[in-house]
């Protein structure tokens, strides 16, 4: 997997993750999907976005949920045996 298209930049959009050398967030691109956009609404309205910005998009996302901690606070819908 190649993940060197993103970066996390400080001095780039408060250092979220971001297409490298552009200002186009992964959260923008995901968002964008999830309401329904296409690729190809993504790259026309983005010059300079391509396929595999949108893949490395997509692909660090899921990275990033697959090694997230899951901390349960409060009742688990179960009583602890007395």
């Amino acid at each position: 997997m190649r993940v060197d298209r993103i970066e996390m930049n400080p001095n780039v959009m408060m250092g979220k993750p971001v297409i490298r050398g552009t200002r186009i967030t992964v959260e923008l691109i995901l968002r964008k999907l999830g309401e329904g956009a296409t690729e190809n609404d993504l790259t026309d309205g983005y010059p300079g976005l391509t396929h595999e910005d949108i893949l490395a998009a997509v692909r660090y996302a899921a990275d990033v949920i697959a090694h997230e901690e899951i901390v349960l606070v409060g009742p688990t819908g179960s009583t602890p045996a007395a």
